[in-house]
């Protein structure tokens, strides 16, 4: 009997469904639990079906993309006759993990995965993390490589190439910015609702364990680099964006989805209007720099105990 799991991240309902097999169910991914969801309703944003009998398409029936290295592996991406994609997805010792054959538009995919239960976990979390960042670009959403904290309800993004540092500022806000807490740490996701940015934690987030279904307005993005003293500068629309668009998961060979991620980058930047640059050391005065800088535009929405004690009593009187 097939095992039928549905999640819902970032208010996107998604559908797993685990074909019958003693070595493929729901605990290969333990980080979605927090996203688990019951009888929700039949608007997915994509099912994927795992079905370890799934076999290869024939190479007179795909065309070879290219073969790209994620960062802890390589993926080999192939255009089927149908518009739709298969890709190999390995880990970072070149062992083939999963097999992924989606459709079109990303709303339908089916995988098989192989080898021990850690390559299982690797292919099985990618190919979501793949299917849900291509996907929910059609619906001005996207999969950011960021570390995310909170603060008075606000979500402040850090992004930066892998190892510059994001992490570690992240970290020193929880330490010396009282109030915070980490929402996300690798992948948050960013989505554009109503005229309004809000960024959400995710089932993806690196090396720390931190997958937390939670939701903030989006405060700022901020793009880190690495300096002899702290220092912060606002960017202009133009500089924001040559910053974000490389943050976010797309497929710059897939026009459709490579023009939503486009289109919705540009979109967050009209919206949120705060993107900065913030050059740092890795100390408490560059978390306090960027604190005070990226929190001021969202004082004014904000109200201190003091400023609820007084209010009260000037209603009183």
């Amino acid at each position: 009997m097939n095992n039928i799991s549905e999640y819902c991240i970032a208010e996107h309902n998604i559908r797993v469904v685990f074909t019958a097999n003693d070595r493929n169910s729901p605990e290969l991914i333990a980080s979605f639990e927090p996203f688990r969801t019951k009888g929700s309703n039949d608007d997915f944003l994509f099912t994927l079906h795992v079905d370890d009998t799934l076999k290869p398409i024939t190479k007179e029936h795909r065309e070879r993309i290219d073969t790209f290295d994620t960062g802890n592996g390589d993926t080999i991406v192939d255009q089927l006759d149908n518009g739709g994609y298969q890709y190999i997805l390995k880990d970072i010792e070149g062992r083939s993990c999963c097999l992924l054959q989606t459709n079109k538009d990303f709303s339908e995919g089916v995988c098989a995965l192989n080898g021990n239960e850690q390559m299982r976990h690797f292919g099985l979390n990618n190919a979501l993390m793949m299917l849900y960042a291509f996907r929910s670009s059609f619906f001005q959403t996207l999969l950011i490589h960021a570390s995310l904290v909170r603060n008075n309800g606000y979500g402040y993004a850090f992004i930066a190439k892998s190892g510059t540092g994001k992490s570690t500022h992240t970290q020193l806000w929880l330490k010396h910015i009282p109030g915070s807490d980490l929402m996300n740490d690798d992948n948050p996701i960013v989505r554009v609702i109503d005229g309004r940015t809000f960024i959400y934690g995710s089932p993806w987030s690196g090396k720390t364990p931190c997958y937390r279904d939670v939701k903030a307005p989006l405060g700022a993005i901020t793009q880190i680099t690495r300096a002899k003293s702290n220092s912060i500068e606002r960017l202009s629309p133009t500089i924001a964006f040559t910053y974000i668009l490389p943050a976010c998961s797309t497929m710059k060979w897939d026009k459709a989805v490579f023009r939503n991620t486009y289109d919705t980058v540009i979109k967050v930047i009209e919206i949120s209007r705060y993107v900065y640059v913030l050059h740092c050391l890795p100390d408490k005065e560059a978390a306090e720099v960027s604190f005070n800088t990226l929190s001021a535009p969202h004082q004014q929405n904000i109200t201190s105990p003091c400023q609820s004690k007084a209010n009260s009593s000037k209603t009183r009187n």
